[in-house]
């Protein structure tokens, strides 16, 4: 192989570096696919570190040593953070989208990559911090193009909680939960080999309540021999106060939703359970 032009390189080395967040590159790889030695690979990691940063794009992070080697961070500033759950968080307080029994209408935020990725690395920036999770676990809902961004911020896989087992999925071991918001008993469902004994899970959803759902999610992964290290939902109510899991995060507070006036109160949080 012929050996590529500088920004030839760069732009090739910065698409690789963001289509696989979190994931360790050794320096060797991208000196062997671009026929550069280690010197000027360095040269081209600082090219697109500084351009990253200097656009507010994330991180480029070298790691030392016989293991090491390049990987990017992903994830906005603070600020333009705030700023782009703060758009959100008016998007969502659309009179047009409140639905009858008080609900907000989600699905298009939620079906929209383009939110999702960016929502998803919020979730990394705000969690990667305090945990360092070996899976990401939703349930069968609205909430899986969130997680499966925010696995991909990760870099890890994403497992998912049935309503009922599925006979491809070999043995599963299933729990009965109680639903916070309705009272009522539901069911979920887990492949035994979906997540390995000793396992660090972040449980991600698009909106808790009372946090029956969440709680159930917790119960499911412990019984399968996981670690439940903490929970991010998008959105969670201010009432009930109590919520039925602790540990968690939430990027937006619903704070109320008036049916009859048509206004809704939606407010940038990213705070922890205890503080609600």
């Amino acid at each position: 192989m012929s050996r590529a032009k500088k920004q030839d390189r760069i732009a090739a080395l910065a698409k690789y570096l963001s289509d696989r967040p979190s994931q360790l590159f050794p320096f060797s790889h991208f000196c062997d696919e671009f026929a550069v030695a280690k010197s000027t690979l360095s040269e081209d990691v600082q090219a697109v570190r500084e351009s990253f940063e200097y656009f507010g794009l994330g991180e480029v992070e070298t790691v030392s040593g016989a293991a090491g080697g390049v990987r990017f961070i992903p994830g906005l500033p603070p600020q333009k953070s705030r700023d782009f759950l703060s758009h959100l968080a008016a998007k969502l307080s659309e009179p047009g989208r409140i639905i009858t029994g008080a609900y907000i209408y989600m699905s298009d935020i939620l079906f929209d990559p383009a939110v999702t990725q960016v929502l998803g690395e919020i979730i990394y920036k705000r969690m990667a911090p305090r945990y360092q999770p070996d899976y990401i676990m939703t349930m069968e809902t609205k909430g899986i193009p969130l997680a499966v961004m925010a696995a991909r911020a990760f870099g890890v896989p994403l497992v998912i909680a049935r309503r009922d087992s599925r006979v491809t999925e070999g043995s599963s071991v299933s729990i009965n939960y109680m639903s916070g918001s309705t009272r009522r008993i539901q069911a979920m469902s887990l492949p035994r080999r979906a997540l390995p004994q000793g396992a660090g899970v972040i449980i991600v959803d698009d909106f808790m309540k009372a946090g029956g759902t969440a709680k159930g999610m917790v119960d499911l992964a412990n019984e399968v021999g996981a670690r439940v290290l903490g929970a991010c939902v998008l959105m969670s109510t201010r009432e009930p106060s109590v919520k039925m899991v602790k540990d968690y995060t939430a990027l937006l507070l619903l704070n109320q939703v008036d049916e009859s006036a048509r206004r809704t109160e939606i407010e940038v949080f990213g705070g922890s359970g205890e503080r609600i």
